[in-house]
């Protein structure tokens, strides 16, 4: 018989469009570049196809920037997109996570990089019998 696993505590909502640590990386690179190149936000702005205040707001991190307006400004400031995430620490934790969820991210990355098919069945047959003993 398979245990009932109760749902995780109720988190608070986290907008959507609010920005991370990573989004304020990537806006400081883009800052970064444009100075760089010599141009000025309202440059920057008319070239990728935003308002002033928008791009103000990508560089500081303020708004998350989409794929694909991300993919226009590599355009614009001529760099790989691999360039805005340079220097950014990928193990930093992410605020939004609490150390329970951040423990069972890991558990799944590390069930999923199992390869043998018996190891993995055996794993999660020993956490069901784990789960029911509680």
């Amino acid at each position: 018989m398979d245990a009932i696993v109760s749902p995780a505590p109720a988190k608070k909502a986290v907008p959507a469009n609010r920005a991370s640590a990573i989004d304020r990386h990537v806006g400081a690179r883009i800052r970064e570049r444009r100075i760089m190149l010599g141009l000025s936000q309202q440059q920057m702005a008319d070239m990728i196809g935003v308002t002033y205040q928008q791009a103000h707001k990508y560089e500081r991190g303020i708004n998350r920037i989409s794929a694909g307006r991300l993919y226009e400004i590599t355009r614009v400031l001529n760099v790989p997109i691999t360039y805005f995430f340079e220097g950014l620490d990928i193990n930093e934790d992410d605020e939004s996570m609490n150390p329970r969820q951040r423990m069972c991210l890991e558990l799944a990355r590390n069930f999923a990089s199992i390869s043998n098919q018996r190891h993995q069945e055996a794993l999660s047959q020993l956490a069901r019998a784990l789960a029911v003993q509680q």
